[in-house]
C-alpha cells in the first residue's frame, strides 16, 4: 500500500513537470482583443440605433437582443465553442457569453426531450448566474435606498 502511494506520488511529480505551462500574456491579449471586438460589435448596432433617430437608452434594448441573437446563433452552428476556446473570459464576460451558456447545454441535452432535456438543463450554467444577480442588485437596492432615502 505505502508503495502504490510512492508510485502514485512519483507520476504526479513526473506529469507535473512536464505538463505545459500556460501562457498568461497570451491568453489576457486574446481574451481582451476578441472582448473588444465583440464589444465593437455591439456599439456598431448602437451607433447605428442612434443614427436612425433613438436615444442611446431607448437603443440599449435591441442591441441587447441582437447581441444575445448573434450569441446564440453562432453557438447552434458551433462556431462560438471555437471562439471561446480561442478567448476565453473575452468571449464569455459580454452577453453574447451568456446566451452561449443557455443555448449550450439546451442543444447537448435535446436529444432527451424538450422538457426533461433541453428545457430542464437549459440554465444549468446560467441559472446560478441569474439567481446572484438578483440576489445582488436587492442588496444593493435597499442600500441604495437607505443611503439616499
Amino acid at each position: 500500500m505505502e508503495k502504490d502511494i510512492k508510485k502514485q506520488q512519483e507520476y504526479k511529480d513526473i506529469a507535473q513537470k512536464y505538463e505545459p505551462k500556460p501562457t498568461l500574456l497570451k491568453n489576457v491579449l486574446w481574451a481582451f482583443v476578441v472582448g473588444g471586438l465583440i464589444c465593437d460589435v455591439g456599439q456598431f448596432f448602437l451607433n447605428l440605433f442612434v443614427k436612425r433617430g433613438m436615444t442611446p437608452e431607448q437603443a440599449g434594448t435591441p442591441v441587447a437582443i441582437i447581441m444575445v441573437f448573434l450569441g446564440s446563433f453562432l453557438t447552434g452552428i458551433g462556431i462560438y465553442d471555437d471562439i471561446g476556446r480561442f478567448a476565453g473570459a473575452g468571449s464569455v464576460v459580454p452577453i453574447t457569453g451568456f446566451a452561449n451558456s443557455i443555448v449550450s447545454p439546451a442543444m447537448e441535452f435535446k436529444r432527451e426531450g424538450f422538457v426533461f432535456g433541453a428545457a430542464s438543463r437549459m440554465f444549468n450554467i446560467a441559472g446560478p448566474v441569474i439567481v446572484y444577480g438578483v440576489g445582488t442588485s436587492i442588496i444593493v437596492g435597499i442600500i441604495y435606498y437607505f443611503l439616499k432615502g
